[in-house]
């Protein structure tokens, strides 16, 4: 079985006739921009949270493009009893259409997307210092670059989980735990 791809203005419609919306993002995504309808159950805590879906009569999924979910539709699929659907273009085409979203901008940028801020920032200013500075600074664009190979074929980003323990991706409640007091 497939997600059955709707427009948002058709999504809205089956939205008012009882469809369940579930937002398959990360966490840190659905805190800075989500679809006030919808529920969030992450697409890696779905398989625990597909208990909720099972007596819903509809149920359209979606992410920020719409890609995530194409490519996890049978999985998708297999957790609803009823109607599957996705949202197609995802958020981006929600907003597209004019409709409305909850938008939180004192919430971080998701934490890949500092990721790749952060790697692109470091591998243009080793570019330019080794151009004008020094080759030795090539170095540090070479070093990036391997660490984004590292990351990509194990799994496991050094510069993520640094940023991970930057100050503005801690909530008030984990800094203040972290400090002791």
């Amino acid at each position: 079985m497939s997600l059955k791809p709707l427009s948002p203005q058709a999504i809205r419609q089956h939205l008012d006739q009882g469809a369940l919306l579930v937002d398959i993002r990360s966490a840190d995504e659905y805190a800075r921009e989500h679809i006030a309808q919808a529920r969030h159950i992450p697409m890696e805590q779905l398989t625990e949270g597909a208990a909720a879906l099972q007596n819903a009569k509809a149920v359209v999924f979606h992410c920020r493009s719409g890609n995530r979910t194409q490519m996890s539709a049978q999985i998708l699929s297999a957790c609803v009893t009823g109607e599957a659907y996705v949202l197609e273009g995802g958020l981006d085409a929600w907003k597209k259409a004019g409709l409305p979203v909850v938008v939180d901008a004192s919430q971080p940028l998701e934490l890949q997307r500092q990721v790749q801020i952060a790697a692109g920032s470091m591998i243009v200013l080793g570019t330019a210092l080794g151009a004008m500075v020094s080759p030795w600074f090539f170095l540090l664009s070479g070093f990036v670059g391997a660490g984004l190979v590292f990351a990509g074929v194990s799994g496991f980003c050094g510069l993520a989980r640094v940023l991970m323990k930057m100050p503005w991706n801690q909530s008030p409640v984990t800094a203040h735990m972290r400090s002791g007091d």
